[in-house]
């Protein structure tokens, strides 16, 4: 788009985060202005000058460089200062700013030009340090300098005159007090590119690479870091440049579940040295062990976790049971709020401390443990983004408040995903709102791994935790915009469209996950879901995102030079990638399959996801040389080297013994046939492929074709080209007549069975293939239920009030009703698929009552526990299922109706499976939508 376009963007995106300006006025041209940093204590407003000047040299400009004295400013001087700095005192009055809503804030800003001494001031005045660092990125993402500039190579665009207009902005506070990002799981990405491209120098994430990881914290308005923390990175506070430098930055310092105090466990504790990390049995050297730790950050910004567990990511050592690490809970918390009172030498109430309640230690709080009313709880998803616990309104009440750990990234069971970012932006907007309409607003950490290739999810994280009112939006229109800054409007679209299908993809089976084996321990990999029946399922995938590779492809081509390899980052690799590791799992699994079927085609699928491999393995070496080399180490397409990375034996089969062309179709066994059926009077098509069994070319030839039927095409040839086999779609119109259809093939007839069946009663969805399936948002809803768009299988979710009262009656509540019609009258499965969210209050469930017509209510709960097996499969495939056995269902016209008898839980789809169903994994991404 052009400069005044890309401006006026830019300025739409900072309304939506927080700023509200008055009417438009005249520009301020910046090309040449000098900066001035009215000096603070730790020199952060003399970086954020730095950064701006740089901004500015960026876009074309050539600033007269930073000043110290408001004597030396050029004609036009940014100003960038605290509300206390007499400078800017003067400044506002003069220019008849008033800062009064400034005094006191929290992290806001005004921006305004004042016209005095001869000069033009644009004056930057934060109610605080970070508020005028604020002010600063915000005028640089104004003047179209995106967050992602340096991270992602969305590279600024020069220009002859660089101007902001001078309007007076004031922004508001942040909604989240504090906002950060955890680096975690660094040893495939973050730390090798630090040590072997970065800062070899250093050879670990040292300063220099914490100086732009808080500089990308300051351009997405977090302010609090949780370090790196594995056994490959350097601790911390074990480099001396970084503490100072977080405090030049103003980053308020943490530290993740595992590292209580502020300290490393995993490399400043070492157990041939200091002995077992058990409190039960080496108190005093744990509490000495802590107690070196705070004096150190007693000029630090730091936000100090309290609690214990162990060494690392574990129960602590020395107490087994949820009862005994309570005990030892009551009194580490205790001690360690007198360690930090007595050293820091402030009452401990005003020390800013956070309770995470991660796995034992969320068990130990709500079996009783008691936490001071000033210690933040911290609530955790389960590492698959569904939070396990929210506050209860009498917790609502604490003076500290509550906040949320949520993961972006994960290593550990039942599997990892630390290669791509597919966590559902529709996921992050209904947990992370939850957490905000129950008051967890005091803190929000998300886990982002190495930062790429996370980046659209860690900002859209980061906007929500900012400006609550980003919650209004569609998911996807936040995605459009940013795809915006970075590629410009005319793209915008097309691109959201592509990564949100991309999303879409991924919500039933994570690219890391296609393998179906487990980690910890680490199980190979199984067969996969999607080829349990005929391989339609496997086949539509593939298809879906070779799709969207071509669709990433055609605009890749049209992206200018300048954001190609911010393109490639954002948007290619990670559908690219996605694409081939799906392809090869698949094709794989699909050679094994037609192997069976004596097809001619077995080799040349082996043959695919033998290329899917190779271009995987290119693809990533390709990432690794953007930007001339930039990014070399940071992308590891096989983190961990779990088995679903790894390059599989490739088989291979000799030809068939079988001669000649067979077909393969899913129908209803009628007649001792296999038939292909429809529905009277409903439009229609089914998968039907014609294959041969000998890698010899033959030509094919559909006949005469009754009236209601018609193929995708009608003849042509097996050959090598297409795997000897051609997919056929036989499409039926609703209306003419349906027989039986032959194709010749080789010479040789076959037979495809086709037949109608007479139109169920009317009411609701139809029985398809023996299955009907209701999705959530086809419901009529009482008042119990909220819909919840963009979430699920079907793009939408039914979930019960999150305000609703537990009950036992289902008499109290109002239901959700859907309405259907079956065929088939039979044995059945009746299937109710909910999303896997926990218990609002962990001492309830996820209780419903449903019935079928007006048939007993039947309690079912969706509720798992811990890390069960049923949790286990829930968070992979993204659902909760319950099973109820139908003995018998009559065909006709029936209804089902759900009442919720608990706040949250999220109906996804609800099947009729009737016996001789056709297997299915998942709906597909674009059924019924």
């Amino acid at each position: 788009m052009g400069e005044a376009a890309t401006v006026r963007g830019m300025l739409a995106l900072l309304l939506s985060l927080g700023a509200a300006p008055p009417a438009l006025a005249a520009e301020v041209d910046l090309t040449r202005a000098a900066i001035l940093p009215v000096a603070d204590a730790d020199g952060t407003s003399a970086v954020a000058a730095d950064l701006l000047a740089g901004d500015l040299r960026a876009l074309g400009a050539t600033p007269a460089g930073v000043v110290a004295q408001d004597t030396r400013c050029a004609a036009t001087c940014v100003v960038i200062g605290t509300v206390d700095a007499p400078l800017v005192r003067r400044l506002a009055r003069a220019g008849g700013i008033d800062l009064a809503p400034l005094k006191g804030a929290w992290e806001r800003y005004a921006r305004a030009t004042v016209r005095a001494d001869g000069r033009t001031y644009l004056l930057i005045a934060g109610s605080d340090a970070r508020g005028a660092v604020y002010g600063v990125t915000d005028l640089s993402r104004a003047l179209g300098i995106s967050p992602w500039a340096w991270w992602a190579d969305v590279t600024p665009r020069r220009r002859a005159a660089v101007t902001i207009d001078d309007r007076t902005i004031v922004s508001r506070s942040p909604s989240v007090k504090y906002r950060g990002i955890f680096l975690n799981d660094e040893d495939w990405g973050l730390e090798p590119w630090a040590a072997r491209t970065y800062d070899p120098a250093k050879g670990n994430i040292g300063p220099r690479t914490y100086r732009r990881v808080f500089e990308l914290m300051w351009r997405l308005k977090a302010n609090t870091i949780w370090p790196a923390m594995h056994t490959i990175s350097t601790p911390f506070f074990g480099d001396p440049g970084n503490a100072p430098l977080a405090r030049r930055y103003a980053i308020v310092v943490g530290s993740s579940h595992a590292e209580p105090m502020l300290r490393n466990n995993l490399r400043e504790w070492s157990e041939a040295k200091r002995g077992a990390f058990d409190y039960t049995r080496r108190r005093d050297a744990i509490l000495d062990y802590w107690r070196e730790r705070v004096p150190e950050t007693k000029d630090q910004d730091g936000f100090y976790t309290v609690g214990l567990r162990g060494l690392h990511d574990g129960p602590m050592q020395g107490a087994t049971t949820t009862a005994a690490r309570r005990a030892v809970l009551e009194d580490v918390v205790g001690r360690q709020r007198k360690l930090l009172g007595d050293t820091l030498g402030r009452p401990v109430a005003d020390i800013p401390q956070l309770y995470v309640a991660y796995h034992e230690l969320q068990e130990a709080y709500d079996a009783g443990l008691t936490v001071p009313d000033d210690v933040t709880l911290m609530w955790t998803d389960d590492n698959y983004g569904w939070l396990r616990r929210l506050s209860t309104p009498a917790e609502q009440r604490r003076a500290g408040g509550a906040g949320v750990y949520y993961h972006l990234s994960y290593w550990g069971r039942p599997h990892d995903y630390l290669w791509l970012g597919t966590t559902h932006p529709a996921l992050i907007r209904e947990q992370m709102g939850r957490a905000w309409e129950t008051d967890a607003r005091r803190i929000w950490v998300v886990n982002v791994g190495d930062i790429k290739p996370i980046e659209y999810l860690t900002q859209y994280f980061l906007d929500l935790a900012f400006d609550a009112d980003t919650f209004k939006d569609a998911p996807k229109a936040h995605l459009t915009a940013f795809m915006a800054e970075q590629f410009g409007d005319a793209d915008a679209a097309a691109i959201a469209d592509v990564m949100w299908r991309f999303y879409d993809l991924a919500w039933p089976r994570k690219p890391e996950f296609m393998g179906f084996g487990e980690t910890e321990w680490v199980t190979p990999n199984r067969p996969s879901a999607y080829v349990m029946s005929d391989g339609e399922e496997a086949q539509a995938r593939i298809a879906a995102y070779r799709a969207l590779v071509a669709d990433a492809d055609r605009i890749a081509a049209r992206i200018p030079a300048d954001r190609r390899d911010a393109y490639e980052e954002l948007v290619g690799y990670p559908v690219r990638g996605a694409a081939r590791l799906n392809e090869r799992i698949l094709d794989l699994d699909l050679a094994q399959l037609y192997a069976r079927q004596d097809r001619a085609s077995a080799n040349i699928y082996v043959a695919r996801a033998q290329a899917a491999h190779r271009a995987l393995v290119a693809d990533t070496a390709r990432y690794n040389a953007l930007a001339g080399g930039k990014w070399r180490g940071m992308m590891d397409m096989a983190p961990r080297r779990l088995p679903v990375f790894a390059e599989p034996m490739w088989p291979s089969w000799e030809a068939s013994r079988q001669t000649g062309c067979a077909t393969a179709q899913w129908g209803s066994w009628i007649g001792d046939e296999n038939v292909l059926t429809f529905t009277r009077g409903t439009p229609a098509t089914r998968p039907v492929t014609l294959y041969a069994h000998q890698p010899i070319a033959v030509t094919w030839q559909a006949g005469a074709l009754p009236a209601g039927l018609s193929l995708s095409v009608a003849g042509g040839a097996l050959t090598g080209a297409n795997g000897y086999e051609q997919r056929l779609t036989l499409s039926y119109d609703g209306k003419g007549a349906v027989a039986p259809l032959t194709l010749t093939c080789g010479g040789r007839p076959l037979t495809v069975h086709a037949a109608t069946l007479a139109p169920p009663a009317d009411g609701g969805a139809k029985e398809v293939d023996r299955r009907v399936t209701m999705p959530a948002l086809t419901a009529t809803a009482g008042a119990d239920w909220q819909r919840v768009p963009d979430l699920g299988s079907y793009r939408g979710a039914l979930r019960s009030r999150l305000d609703l009262p537990h009950r036992a009656d289902p008499g109290q509540g109002t239901p959700a009703t859907w309405r259907f019609a079956n065929i088939t009258e039979g044995s059945a499965i009746l299937r109710l698929i909910a999303l896997p969210t926990h218990p609002t209050d962990p001492e309830k469930g996820l209780r419903a009552a449903v019935r079928i017509d007006d048939g007993a209510w039947q309690v079912v709960d969706f509720a798992t526990h811990g890390r069960s097996d049923r949790w286990r499969a829930n968070v992979l495939a993204n659902t909760a299922t319950v099973d109820i056995v139908l003995d018998s269902i009559a065909a006709g016209a029936h209804r089902i109706a759900l009442i919720p008898l608990d706040p949250g839980i999220m109906i996804d789809r609800i099947e009729l499976v009737l016996d001789g169903a056709r297997p299915r994994y998942a709906p597909f991404p674009t059924e019924d939508r």
